[in-house]
């Protein structure tokens, strides 16, 4: 795990989480492989500190195509994902955990002859204005869409809070 990007190391980690046993005996092994990666994911939602505008955005660029762009944008673990894989022949990585996506995925629905790039984005957070999460980057990709649809997820409980941060202007 010493070298590769971080969503390398990322993965081997919830490879070894996969693998390992859980018991009284594993317990603090994987508490441990948790903590390196919640560290990871912090590292790779956050930029670096004194990392100038422009470039460094892997995973943001993603070059237009087809007929009209959407901007899947919603809090974490909302749908989003689900939305993309269903809607497309895109596999975009579900699981029990927020910000499952760390990266914009696009994929391509086509419509009635009509191919629609659909964008599956990192969930954004409270404060994603001052680019806390990268909300900044995740904001940017949202500009450049068509059309952006806020998924909500209604059956959480927790809809009515989360419009009602959508709507704040901070």
């Amino acid at each position: 795990m010493a070298g590769g990007t971080i969503l390398d190391k990322i993965a081997t980690i919830e490879e070894e989480i996969g693998r390992t046993q859980k018991n009284k005996a594993t317990s603090t092994h994987l508490g441990s492989l948790r903590a390196k990666l919640c560290k990871l994911r912090r590292e790779l939602l956050e930029p670096a500190a004194g990392s100038g505008g422009g470039g460094g955005d892997a995973g943001f660029e993603v070059s237009k195509s087809g007929d009209a762009r959407v901007a899947l944008i919603g809090f974490p673990s909302v749908g989003k994902s689900t939305i993309l894989s269903e809607f497309t022949s895109t596999k975009s990585e579900c699981a029990a955990y927020e910000f499952t996506t760390l990266t914009c995925i696009p994929g391509v629905l086509v419509h009635r002859g009509c191919k629609i790039q659909i964008l599956d984005l990192p969930g954004i957070i409270e404060g994603a204005s001052q680019g806390k999460g990268r909300g900044r980057q995740v904001i940017a990709v949202a500009k450049s869409a068509d059309l952006v649809l806020m998924v909500l997820d209604a059956a959480s409980g927790k809809s009515e809070e989360q419009k009602k941060i959508a709507r704040a202007r901070t």
